[in-house]
């Protein structure tokens, strides 16, 4: 099983796009791990630097419709080769969704009010995420603060993640 939590990277942005997470001209690749040094290179937020933001960070926080715009596994396998196995938003794209939890990462939802109290309360600041899959819960913690949420994982997704992925569940089943 991946490993999830660590740093957290705030996109205050909604409806960030699959081009945004890994550009097309980029594709072409001939493995994951060559995606790595491209992730987010065309995201446009102020104060976001791709090549400075994203080091040491295993978790995104954004906002709702995350993973918009074309299909590809190309955009959570960018996350992944950079040690991001989560992203909370308060909604995601249908199939960048489900491609996350083929790949074995979780694309948890919450609230908007939650989303808007976790961008006031840890945004700007040095935040960690811990992830605990049996309870569906995240906790995050920055400075003196922690809050805990639960988010929603169902038994198929749960299955999906414990194995590493819908290659590994089906190697394991079938």
């Amino acid at each position: 099983m991946k490993t999830f939590g660590g740093g957290v990277l705030f996109l205050d942005r909604s409806d960030i796009n699959t081009d945004e997470i890994i550009p097309a001209k980029y594709l072409n690749e001939s493995t994951k791990e060559a995606l790595a040094p491209f992730l987010l290179e065309d995201l446009k937020l102020q104060g976001f630097d791709p090549k400075h933001s994203v080091k040491g960070k295993g978790a995104v926080v954004t906002r709702s419709n995350f993973g918009c715009g074309s299909s590809r596994e190309h955009a959570p396998w960018a996350l992944e080769m950079n040690g991001i196995n989560i992203v909370a938003a308060e909604n995601f794209a249908r199939i960048f969704r489900q491609n996350m939890y083929n790949c074995g990462m979780i694309a948890a939802e919450l609230d908007r009010d939650v989303i808007d109290e976790l961008f006031r309360e840890f945004a700007g600041a040095d935040t960690l995420l811990s992830v605990d899959i049996k309870k569906s819960t995240l906790t995050f913690s920055g400075g003196c603060k922690e809050k805990t949420v639960g988010f929603t994982l169902t038994g198929f997704e749960r299955a999906l993640v414990e194995s590493g992925g819908w290659i590994e569940y089906a190697d394991k089943r079938y």
